[in-house]
């Protein structure tokens, strides 16, 4: 069984997206229709499903740094440091996070983003790899990697295809990579979200990533 193609039905990560999609779908139609989805893409939405979002009147602002192509479906785009955004409390119904909270920097920069997420809708669903889990999913090729030295993380990705994207021939941008990426314990989760519900996705017996929610 692969590990983590998205593209293989029979992948753990498969597997694992599609029970994540089914349960963020009844979390959604329970909680409002306007959504904030802080650092994700119309592509991910697209496999949540666009019947979906069309048939129940959802609107989703996508939030990222630069201004992204959206494509068919119910977006609009925002450009914005998702730590720090200009709206009032309560802007939306649900504020909506995968797989962003662990790449936004320090944990000043994490904090920042856990208070945004708590305050910008009275619902939340946050979504990200647990750090205890053996493999991290951005460099699955690659066991234990996260738990390595930051400098043994970077020459194995100038000198390894172990990076999605492939080998980074650029040492600056590898180290960049490695300090980009802070995976978070359950314990870090629940300082981050202490009035969230936990949901742990589990493989082989361990939790291999969190789902922070809130209504």
């Amino acid at each position: 069984m692969a590990l983590n193609d998205p593209k293989d039905v029979t992948s753990l990560s498969y597997r694992l997206r599609s029970r994540r999609d089914h349960f963020l779908r009844e979390f959604l139609l329970r909680n409002g229709r306007s959504i904030i989805d802080l650092g994700g893409t119309s592509d991910y939405w697209r496999r949540v499903g666009l019947d979906f979002l069309r048939d129940n009147g959802f609107t989703v602002t996508i939030v990222n740094i630069e201004e992204t192509e959206l494509g068919e479906g119910p977006f609009r785009c925002m450009v914005g440091n998702a730590c720090n955004i200009d709206m009032a409390d309560n802007s939306f119904d649900i504020v909506h996070s995968n797989s962003v909270i662990e790449h936004v920097g320090g944990w000043s920069q994490v904090c920042d983003f856990a208070r945004e997420v708590r305050r910008l809708a009275p619902s939340y669903y946050v979504q990200t790899p647990n750090w205890w889990f053996p493999v991290d999913p951005h460099f699955w090729k690659v066991p234990f990697f996260h738990w390595m030295p930051k400098a043994v993380r970077t020459e194995l990705l100038h000198r390894l295809p172990v990076a999605t994207a492939g080998r980074l021939s650029d040492r600056a941008v590898a180290r960049q990579v490695v300090e980009d990426t802070r995976l978070l314990s359950g314990s870090q989760m629940r300082e981050l979200f202490p009035d969230a519900q936990f949901r742990p996705e589990s493989f082989a017996g361990l939790t291999k990533s969190w789902i922070a929610t809130r209504g």
